[in-house]
C-alpha cells in the first residue's frame, strides 16, 4: 500500500477506487477519490506547510486529515516523496462494514447517502482530526486491495474554483453510491 501511496498522487488515486478502506472495522469499497498535487493551486500543500497542513508534507501511506469550512472532517491519503504535499482526497465509499454504526453517527438510514461525500464519510467512520498523520496500515485504519478489477471513470473535480477543470476525480463507473453523479457523456 504505501508503494503504490510513495508515486504519482494521479496514478495512485485512480488505483485506489475499488480499496476497501477501514475505520476501526467500519468502512467499505472507495468509489471516489480525488488527487491534489504539490503544483496544484488547488491543494492545501501549494502556498506552503502550515501547522494544519503538516501532514501532506510528511511520508506516504499517513492521514492527512483537516476541517473543511469549520463544518466537516474530510480525510485524504498522503503521497509522494517527504517535503512533496501531495494527497487524495476520499470523497466516497460503498458501506459494507460497520452499517449500524455508521448509520448511528450519521442519524440516517439511507445506505447511498451515509459517505457519499467527504464529510458524510468521516462522520460515518468516526474520522477526526485526532487522526491526522496517523499511518494508514496500522490500526484504527485497514486498507484492502480489491479482489477484482474495478472500471474507473475519470471527471473534473468538483466543489473547488481553482483549477477546477482538471480531470483528477477518479470513480468507480456505475456505482450508486458517489457524492455526485458524472457529467453526461461529451459528444
Amino acid at each position: 500500500m504505501r508503494e503504490l501511496l510513495a508515486g504519482d498522487v494521479n496514478e495512485a488515486a485512480r488505483a485506489l477506487v475499488g480499496w476497501t478502506l477501514l475505520v476501526d472495522g467500519v468502512g467499505g469499497s472507495i468509489v471516489e477519490v480525488e488527487a491534489y498535487d504539490h503544483d496544484d493551486p488547488a491543494a492545501h500543500g501549494f502556498r506552503g506547510r502550515t501547522e494544519r497542513n503538516a501532514s501532506m508534507f510528511g511520508q506516504a501511506g499517513h492521514a492527512y486529515v483537516y476541517r473543511s469550512y469549520g463544518i466537516h472532517w474530510c480525510l485524504n491519503l498522503v503521497c509522494g516523496p517527504v517535503g512533496v504535499p501531495a494527497a487524495v482526497l476520499v470523497r466516497a465509499i460503498e458501506p459494507t462494514h460497520g452499517l449500524e454504526a455508521m448509520r448511528e453517527r450519521r442519524r440516517l438510514d439511507d445506505e447511498r447517502l451515509l459517505c457519499a461525500g467527504p464529510g458524510r464519510l468521516c462522520q460515518a467512520l468516526g474520522v477526526t482530526r485526532a487522526h491526522d498523520g496517523l499511518a494508514l496500515d496500522e490500526p484504527p485504519f485497514e486498507l484492502r486491495p480489491p479482489t477484482s478489477a474495478v472500471e474507473v471513470a475519470v471527471a473534473t473535480r468538483i466543489g473547488i474554483s481553482r483549477a477546477a477543470d482538471l480531470p483528477w476525480r477518479y470513480v468507480a463507473r456505475g456505482s450508486r453510491f458517489l457524492s455526485r453523479g458524472l457529467p453526461p457523456a461529451q459528444p
